[in-house]
């Protein structure tokens, strides 16, 4: 019969050797890089980081934004389709970024379901902030958050019908004293961000610095752009 002290060695053997048979691979999962989307950004940004004068570059930098329950990610014909998840599908830039004075550029279409087909989370400053076309049951245009209240609560919020398998062009722009925003030729937002907290809802956390993504809807997106620009460069409206 075995002595208990020497069974008690014996237990213990087994344990550590199988937590040191299970951490690694528990580590190795835990520090798995997301998924790489066969998409580009054309932009003016150089290796650098540094603002180039032309939109020359296409990098294709973009990875599976790692939300819970996200749909499937692919690529058809230059073109980015998020399926519906629950709750959301999207992107992330792993690229150059800058975090003022750009405009980003892109076009959108619901292409199934009922809420936001662009949530565009994007750098001001140290700051994350989501531009979201689309939601609160698919009409509710606008940015979360400001002053800590979402798209749907603060003074940004409008209300737009948006067809289904129709593309929008959405453009963004962020300054040091604005963030403004257009869908078409429609001008939707015009912020003065002096003495303003500006964040984001905690859903869209895995969105940050920049992304985009949809909530239980299928969204397809193309021709994104980002250009950075200097003071002193006029952006025309």
């Amino acid at each position: 019969m075995i002595g208990s002290r020497v069974l008690g060695a014996m237990v213990m053997t087994l344990l550590l050797a199988g937590c040191n048979t299970i951490g690694p691979q528990a580590v190795g999962e835990a520090q798995k890089a997301p998924a790489y989307v066969d998409f580009a950004l054309r932009h003016n940004i150089g290796e650098d980081g540094k603002r180039e004068p032309m939109d020359t570059k296409e990098t294709k930098a973009w990875r599976e934004t790692d939300f819970s329950g996200k749909g499937k990610v692919y690529v058809k014909n230059g073109v980015v389709y998020l399926e519906q998840g629950n709750d959301l599908t999207g992107i992330n830039w792993a690229g150059q970024l800058v975090r003022m004075d750009y405009e980003i550029t892109l076009e959108a279409m619901r292409v199934a379901g009922d809420d936001f087909f662009c949530g565009l989370t994007f750098p001001y400053g140290p700051d994350p902030c989501s531009l979201i076309v689309g939601g609160w049951g698919g009409t509710c245009v606008g940015l979360s958050s400001l002053d800590y209240y979402d798209a749907y609560n603060n003074e940004t919020a409008r209300f737009m019908e948006f067809e289904k398998n129709r593309w929008y062009r959405i453009r963004l722009r962020v300054t040091k004293t604005n963030i403004q925003a257009w869908i078409d030729e429609r001008k939707i937002v015009d912020v003065e961000t002096k003495g303003r907290t500006i964040g984001i809802r905690w859903e869209m956390e895995p969105s940050k610095p920049l992304g985009i993504a949809s909530w239980r809807t299928t969204a397809a997106l193309r021709k994104v752009r980002l250009h950075a620009f200097t003071e002193s460069e006029k952006m025309t409206e």
